[in-house]
């Protein structure tokens, strides 16, 4: 065991402060991680407040994380010491379902193992990145790049993930229309990689205050869902319409925008249920679904793909200190467009 300094929720919705944790001792197939930099994610804050439910007390945060490594279990084959790593949104899963045997850890039959707010398969709590190291089975960890600086590639491991594995699943390709609701730390990821994919892309965003920002991440067009002739413009424009906001939305509205066939997927997930009249799906035969970060495997070929077309996140540095303040900004929809902690300042 390894004691390390960490911040903690000792509470739903209580501050985070800091705190020290026990990791594990290093076994066959694991990897020590000295964590460099840890993504603050809106997940971190549903969580810690029991936005979604029941939590796990104390709750470390963290599932952006970027590191080096600076110890290998006996049996590791993937990883040396001194290597460039990240662990996203999972550190387990049972590994036998018909799920994981085809990469799709994330939607393991027996649940996977949260990286943070989970219980593993020893029985003990699992304790995320906002903290000093952290150590990690070599299968559920993946290598940064050498292309990708370390700050801007942490929150890749859930937000670029979790707009990478939809677009490419849902055809973002040349020829194709692609709109993206909400420019935060989701949507910014989710522009910069439609573009890259060569699709034409579109944000929509409640206003126009972001404008300059979309365009230079790579949007072809701009418009404010605020300005009502915007769902009268776009009416059966998009072939892939990608939902990144945690806010409820009139879903009927957004599916007016699809041509025939089209697809409203969303990664965004709000606390409260929303309602739907069905005819909004029925004519045009469109597809309302939703999508859930990706595999290890699709998890490593996003950051290669990242690192050939140049895509980190746009990111504030912050100190751990800073994770309170943080926090109230990033509700309030005050950040451009990720916070990413420097964890030599836990």
């Amino acid at each position: 065991m390894t004691t390390v300094a960490a911040y903690a929720a000792p509470a739903a919705k209580a501050p985070l402060e800091r705190t020290t944790i026990e990791r594990r001792a290093v076994r066959e197939h694991d990897v020590l991680i000295d964590i460099k930099f840890a993504g603050i994610c809106h997940s971190d804050i549903h969580q810690a407040r029991e936005g979604w439910g029941e939590a796990i007390f104390p709750m470390v945060p963290g599932h952006e994380i970027a590191g080096i490594v600076s110890e290998v279990g006996p049996g590791v084959t993937k990883y040396k010491v001194g290597d460039r790593v990240g662990v996203g949104c999972m550190v387990d899963s049972c590994r036998e379902c018909d799920n994981c045997k085809a990469g799709l850890e994330q939607h393991c039959t027996n649940g996977n193992v949260g990286t943070y707010n989970a219980v593993g398969k020893d029985g003990e709590p699992t304790y995320g990145g906002y903290s000093e190291k952290v150590v990690v089975d070599e299968n559920f960890v993946v290598r940064i790049p050498e292309g990708l600086a370390l700050d801007e590639a942490a929150p890749l491991l859930c937000a670029g993930i979790t707009t990478y594995s939809p677009l490419k699943r849902w055809g973002a390709a040349p020829g194709k229309k692609v709109a993206v609701i909400g420019l935060g730390g989701l949507g910014h990821m989710g522009v910069k990689i439609a573009h890259a994919l060569g699709a034409e892309v579109t944000v929509l965003s409640q206003s126009l205050r972001k404008k300059d920002d979309g365009l230079k991440l790579g949007a072809d067009h701009y418009y404010a869902t605020s300005d009502e002739t915007t769902f009268k413009e776009l009416a059966g424009s998009f072939d892939l319409i990608l939902s990144t906001v945690s806010a409820p939305l009139d879903f009927g509205a957004y599916l007016s925008l699809l041509k025939a066939n089209g697809a409203l997927v969303n990664v965004g997930a709000p606390e409260e249920p929303i309602a739907l009249n069905l005819f909004s799906l029925i004519g045009g035969s469109k597809t309302l679904a939703g999508s859930a970060i990706g595999g290890i495997a699709e998890t490593q070929e996003m950051l290669d793909f990242c690192a050939e077309h140049g895509i980190g996140a746009e990111i504030e540095l912050i100190a751990a200190s800073e994770i309170n303040d943080a926090y109230e900004r990033v509700v309030n929809s005050d950040v451009r467009y990720r916070f990413v902690i420097d964890t030599a300042t836990i």
